[in-house]
């Protein structure tokens, strides 16, 4: 698998925030987010190849019993499923966050389901050489009721700006039997001011549409900083 970065941290976002976790993120993405927070997962990809017994060895060291696959996108990875078959079979709760664009049968006690809005196409980033295949892939409705039917899941959505609310109304609606308790609305933003200055209403729109509110708690823990 072509690993980033593994380490250990609290998780800062989602149903699970505040659980200490071993993060695996994964590197290479078939989207290309204007605001992606790990660019170098994704618009420079970077970092090595690891076997999955070698994996396992290095998370062995942390005492959490919580691991967390992320990327990049970590369903690209072909080993994904024997990692989290291994990772089952050891007693981890495992948690795949994914923008639920490619589908694989895995061992997954959580899928965190964020699927893109059109807030993430790079229009104007690289001369926007990027945007018509963001565009194209950046939602997939099929993967998306199919994790949905087979695992528990959350579906995040990042919010940017107020249309945005309305996109994500008429992507539930598209979607099959969402559980709307499992919806979570999180600001767009890198530093805690530009999450403050979205977070009140976006949080007014979770009360109004019963959606969840999702913090980012590292990035107020620890800022904008990888290993994190």
């Amino acid at each position: 698998m072509f690993i980033s970065e593994i380490f250990h941290s609290i998780q800062g976002e989602g149903l699970l925030t505040g659980v200490p976790s071993v993060f695996i993120r994964t590197s290479g993405c078939n989207l290309r987010c204007r605001w992606c927070d790990t660019p170098y997962t994704s618009w420079s990809p970077e970092g090595e190849e690891r076997p999955v017994d070698e994996i396992m060895a290095d998370i062995a060291g942390f005492p959490s019993r919580h691991v967390v696959i992320t990327g990049g996108e970590p369903l690209l990875m072909k080993d994904l499923p024997e990692l989290t078959s291994i990772l089952g079979d050891a007693g981890y709760h495992v948690t795949i966050e994914t923008a639920g664009t490619v589908y694989a049968d895995l061992r997954c006690d959580l899928v965190s389901l964020s699927p893109k809005l059109s807030n993430s196409t790079p229009w104007n980033e690289e001369d926007g050489k990027f945007a018509p295949n963001h565009e194209k892939l950046r939602i997939n409705l099929p993967v998306l009721d199919r994790f949905m039917a087979a695992y528990s899941y959350q579906l995040k959505f990042v919010v940017d700006r107020q249309e945005d609310l309305d996109e994500v109304e008429s992507l539930v609606a598209d979607l099959d039997d969402v559980d709307r308790n499992r919806v979570l609305l999180m600001p767009q933003g890198r530093t805690a001011g530009e999450l403050s200055s979205r977070g009140v209403w976006v949080a007014e729109a979770c009360k109004s549409r019963g959606f969840r509110y999702c913090p980012r708690v590292h990035i107020d823990l620890y800022g904008d900083t990888r290993g994190t």
